[in-house]
């Protein structure tokens, strides 16, 4: 392999989906090969490292979740001692960035099933120590300086080191994990959560929201807790714990069934199951009620092997009222990924 070599990770059975986009966008000379088929990839770019990273971060690919640089893309014998020595040396080459009280997270991962490999936690909390006694780093988890990211497989030992921005996501992997709250109405509200962080929004700053499909109300009560008025519009019932909310204003309607002033909303939301076309016909109905300026996030169901397809078929749908400002299949989309829009 060459010097410039990549792991990159997609949701699971979308890889291809992500090579693609990597094509485009780094010409056709890009190489790629398995590392889990379906959803982890290495890749040799034809462009050098800092223009592989700053290509991606400038036309950021909507189904590629998270990307490291292999800055050590080398065969082994699997064993913890080579992985711990591959690591240091990657920070003696780094010192100069690396001084004293500078933080670092070690995120580690390897293929499912692999149980011959060192176990990833066991390999990092041995490495925090040693980052941490040997170079006087501050081994953290999140909110780090630097990321030291490393992928194990039987032959091959990937590791890099880069600032968190550079690798898309900060999350091992862009494996984003909430905790599950008691009481929590659904666990649709982790997309929603996820969503928010993946488009750099702050939910605390709009005021009024209109949520289309709401049942059973995953999404309104995260909008609730951020202190939104919410109109959630669905014919299906809500949980009972929301019914009391005194800034919930629920319709047992179906959405197009239901009518609303103009500019009353500076955020729409959906997330229904139905065909995308036919969540796009919805929403468009519902153009009108949102302010110019404002943001709708809406879920897109993705045909089976056509998801470019229905990417540009819900876009073109919603062209007239809505600008696409980003596509991102996230963590905890399925067969389906998340569009950022503002109104036009």
């Amino acid at each position: 392999m060459s010097e410039c070599v990549f792991v990159g990770t997609s949701n699971r059975g979308f890889a291809q989906q992500a090579q693609e986009e990597l094509r485009r966008l780094l010409g056709p000379a890009v190489r790629f090969g398995w590392l889990s088929p379906g959803e982890i990839f290495w890749l040799e770019s034809p462009l050098s490292r800092d223009e592989t990273i700053a290509a991606v971060l400038k036309q950021e690919p909507a189904f590629l979740r998270h990307l490291f640089p292999a800055d050590v893309a080398d065969e082994w014998g699997g064993t913890s001692a080579e992985a711990i020595g591959a690591v240091c040396g990657l920070v003696e080459r780094n010192r100069e960035a690396l001084s004293a009280g500078t933080s670092v997270a070690v995120q580690i991962r390897k293929p499912e099933g692999e149980a011959e490999l060192p176990a990833p936690a066991s390999l990092k909390a041995e490495l925090d120590v040693l980052l941490q006694q040997e170079y006087g780093l501050n081994p953290v988890v999140r909110q780090s300086d630097w990321i030291l990211s490393v992928y194990m497989t039987r032959s091959r030992l990937y590791a890099g080191l880069t600032r968190p921005e550079e690798n898309l996501s900060d999350w091992s992997g862009g494996a984003i994990r909430f905790r599950r709250e008691e009481g929590q109405v659904s666990r649709a509200k982790f997309k929603l959560l996820e969503a928010e962080l993946a488009f750099g929004l702050d939910f605390q700053s709009y005021r009024q929201a209109l949520d289309i499909g709401a049942a059973p109300g995953g999404w309104t009560s995260l909008l609730l807790e951020r202190g939104l008025a919410v109109t959630a519009v669905d014919p299906a019932k809500l949980d009972a714990s929301l019914l009391s909310q005194p800034r919930l204003t629920y319709l047992s309607k179906k959405a197009d069934e239901v009518k609303f002033e103009t500019g009353k909303f500076d955020l729409l939301v959906c997330d229904m199951s139905w065909s995308h076309r036919q969540m796009a016909k919805l929403v468009l109905q519902l153009a009108d009620a949102v302010q110019t300026g404002g943001t709708a996030i809406i879920t897109v169901k993705l045909m089976h092997k056509k998801a470019f397809q229905s990417i540009r078929e819900v876009t073109e749908d919603l062209s007239g009222a809505f600008t696409l400002l980003k596509a991102k299949q996230l963590f905890h989309n399925r067969d389906e990924l998340t569009l950022f829009l503002m109104k036009s």
